[in-house]
């Protein structure tokens, strides 16, 4: 009986050794978000046994998965983007103002808000590639360039009265089967809002370009060794700069689900939006040093970071700090694991 133990045991432990970084971080964090979210459906039961819970956390984060999303494209390739908060405050006045008092319609409106993406992610790509400045600098003077412009475009936070917009921001796509009995014994349909399906989308799409395309392979190699890279005739520059660009297409996305999902235009929306992508980043498995990341667990870092927010809350512990202190748990808990991960890797 012995025997067969640590004959299986040590089964266990080759198996691990034979994962990549990459596979070995994201199995933990799937692992850990389910073992979270049971253990909550457990031991607070109620609001956690609803789908429509699972349901609304997706919908409230579908524009932070995207923003995670960029930053994790970024994080590979060993750079960092904390412009991405302030870009997308910055989106959502300027849509919610060419709505309402411009008159303007839905389609030049995501335009306006992908221009200002891409626009953000062309300059800063270029100054980090290109010009080799620190892409933290260059992302931060981002950061209150946008913060900055947000105001002046205008500085009183308002609703978005646009029939169309408010349209678009009411429909919902019900999930058959998923829904529940209210407390007044009325069946209710479980549902996604679209943001919900064009995050999910991107995560899809972008998961097949790390995988199988040669951009994907690239991003790789330059955030694990850039010398290397260069040696196997990799463009080091433009790999980088084509990650930046790519992290402010989807800040375009990303802000434009925010708006969609908020309805207003405000100075302070997305306030810390950079800092918790890139903590989902890094719970999804995503490693500051580079070279090692995977957006699908970006996603489940996403998930993981939303669900424990919503433990603290119906833990009846509301104030703002235990949110912050959870958050602050959760990071250094899987920064302490990529620290393993990178011990065992040199060893």
């Amino acid at each position: 009986m012995s025997n067969n133990k640590s004959t299986a045991s040590g089964g266990l432990m080759d198996k691990l050794k034979n994962m990549t970084d990459t596979s070995l971080l994201l199995t933990i964090t799937i692992v850990i978000f389910f073992v979270m979210y049971i253990g909550a459906m457990v031991f607070q039961g109620a609001g956690f046994l609803k789908p429509q819970t699972f349901f609304n956390i997706l919908n409230s984060q579908a524009a932070l998965i995207c923003l995670a999303c960029g930053l994790s494209l970024v994080m590979i390739t060993g750079g960092i983007d904390i412009s991405v908060g302030g870009v997308t405050a910055l989106i959502s006045m300027c849509c919610a103002v060419y709505l309402d008092y411009k008159g303007g319609n839905m389609f030049v409106s995501v335009l306006i808000a992908l221009a200002i993406g891409l626009g953000f992610g062309l300059f800063q790509g270029f100054l980090v590639a290109y010009l080799d400045i620190q892409p933290f600098i260059v992302t931060l003077a981002g950061m209150f360039f946008a913060r900055g412009m947000t105001t002046i475009v205008n500085s009183a936070p308002f609703n978005v009265v646009n029939e169309s917009f408010t349209s678009l921001k009411g429909t919902r796509i019900v999930i058959p089967g998923m829904g529940s009995v209210n407390n007044l014994g009325k069946y209710v349909d479980a549902y996604i809002e679209i943001g919900v399906i064009v995050a999910l989308l991107v995560v899809a799409v972008l998961f097949c370009v790390l995988r199988w395309t040669r951009l994907g392979r690239a991003f790789y190699a330059v955030g694990g060794n850039s010398q290397s890279a260069l040696m196997l005739g990799i463009n080091v520059k433009r790999t980088r700069f084509l990650a930046h660009v790519l992290c402010g297409l989807l800040a375009g996305i990303g802000g434009y689900l925010y708006f969609l999902h908020v309805g207003s235009g405000s100075p302070s929306h997305a306030t810390g939006a950079e800092m918790d992508a890139i903590a989902s980043s890094i719970i999804g498995g995503t490693m500051l040093t580079g070279g090692v990341g995977n957006i699908i667990g970006t996603l489940f870092g996403v998930l993981s970071l939303s669900t424990i927010q919503n433990i603290v809350a119906s833990a009846g512990l509301d104030q703002a700090w235990w949110s912050g202190i959870t958050r602050a748990a959760m990071l250094c808990l899987f920064l302490i694991i990529q620290s393993v991960v990178m011990a065992r890797k040199s060893k």
